[in-house]
Parts: structure tokens; C-alpha cells; sequence
């Protein structure tokens, strides 16, 4: 069992940056692949960004490509999502997941966390 625990959002002005943190519980966490995904209402779940269970093999939308940066610290049970030069178009509710495969489809992942706001300003 992992429970995954999300925080760092909040509300910052387009061009701003935050940083989300994703903690998790359970000593297997290091075995995980760990996702980060967003929600607006009315629209699925989008997959944001991936890390396998090493942090050697990373996964970006295109929508975030060098803008957002996915990081995990197997020693602390934490994932991590560096969000520079956010716009708009950003702002969603943000999760993270957690999955013994490498990207399965969104409803397969085994663990979610409860979600955390955030809202980037024009």
C-alpha cells in the first residue's frame, strides 16, 4: 500500500514558477513509477510528466517541455515537479500517481494522491 500526499501549489502570476512535492509512504516507493497529472473541470485527466523507479528515463507533454522539470529523492519517499514560466494555461488541480509500469493508461495507475491547486494569474 502507498499513500501519496501532494503540496506546494498555490497561486502565482503567469511567468512565476512552483515547485510541487509529492511524499509517499511505504518502503517500496523506490519501485514505483511516479506521474504527474492535471485536471481542469470538464476535461480528463492530462499525464504531465513520468519518472521510472531509478530517475533515469523521464516523460514530458509536449504542452510543459522545457518548462516543467520532474525529479524524484527515493532516500525521502518524494517526487517532485519544478514548474518555471507558467502560464494560464497551467492552472488545474494537480496529482500525483504512482504505478509498477513505465506510463500505463491514467485509469491503471494504482495510487493517487488527493490533488493540489494550482492557479497562474495573466
Amino acid at each position: 500500500q502507498v499513500q501519496l500526499v501532494e503540496s506546494g501549489g498555490g497561486l502565482v502570476q503567469a511567468g512565476g514558477s512552483l515547485r510541487l512535492s509529492c511524499a509517499a509512504s511505504g518502503r517500496t516507493f523506490r519501485t514505483y513509477t511516479m506521474g504527474w497529472f492535471r485536471q481542469t473541470p470538464g476535461k480528463e485527466r492530462e499525464l504531465v510528466a513520468a519518472i521510472a523507479w531509478s530517475g533515469g528515463t523521464t516523460y514530458y507533454a509536449d504542452s510543459v517541455k522545457g518548462r516543467f522539470t520532474i525529479s524524484r529523492d527515493n532516500a525521502k519517499n518524494t517526487v517532485y515537479l519544478q514548474m518555471n514560466s507558467l502560464k494560464p494555461d497551467d492552472t488545474a488541480v494537480y496529482y500525483c500517481a504512482a504505478d509498477r509500469s513505465w506510463l500505463p493508461r491514467t485509469n491503471e495507475y494504482d495510487y493517487w494522491g488527493q490533488g493540489t491547486q494550482v492557479t497562474v494569474s495573466s
